[in-house]
């Protein structure tokens, strides 16, 4: 599929923007409204199928997304099946991201949550079978390495930066990081005090 708007390109249209190189250029989306998100599906997707259009915390309410849409999965798929679902989601998400980021002229948006979706289901499969504790700790834990970035995810937040697929993946990325570091805070967990 490609990537170019499913309209023709407006001159002054933030939903569209003839020149996405600059990072937040006047004219740039500074928050996506439902009409943007519907007219890509790589809108659709990147915003976490609407769950980041919130205006507050919207990297929180995708990865509650992502929890609850995770407990749903597993009623209809085997572990394995939920395995090849995350793995062809890195791909999409990357394409979808790099698509959406560009259309809104910012470099990485933080209603893009696709990003947290998917590395919150990379956590929960791992760590599955767990109960509402132990979900709960992953999903506070996952919440801290996104938002507060320590070491790695600073790191990784800041390696791959701009537009384009080399800026599509590093949206992406530094949430991998962050699923890393959460799963090696529970293994450590589990290994010192199980």
């Amino acid at each position: 599929m490609s990537d170019a708007p499913l309209r023709p390109e407006v001159s002054g249209d933030p939903a569209f923007p003839q020149n996405p190189a600059a990072a937040r250029p006047a004219g740039s989306m500074a928050r996506p409204t439902v009409e943007f998100m519907m007219a890509h599906p790589a809108h659709f997707i990147a915003m976490g199928l609407g769950s980041g259009l919130g205006r507050i915390a919207p990297g929180t309410v995708g990865t509650l997304w992502a929890w609850l849409s995770y407990l749903l999965l597993q009623q209809w798929f085997t572990p394995q099946q939920i395995g090849l679902l995350i793995a062809g989601s890195l791909p999409l998400g990357w394409w979808a991201c790099t698509v959406t980021a560009r259309h809104m002229r910012v470099a990485d948006p933080g209603n893009l949550v696709w990003d947290e979706i998917v590395a919150f289901w990379l956590v929960l499969w791992l760590v599955m079978p767990t109960g509402f504790w132990g979900q709960c700790i992953a999903f506070a834990l996952f919440r801290f390495f996104d938002a507060v970035k320590p070491q790695p995810v600073k790191w990784a937040d800041r390696l791959f930066k701009g537009f384009g697929w080399r800026g599509g993946w590093g949206i992406m990325f530094d949430d991998l990081v962050a699923a890393f570091c959460t799963l090696l805070v529970i293994a450590l967990w589990r290994h010192f005090m199980g």
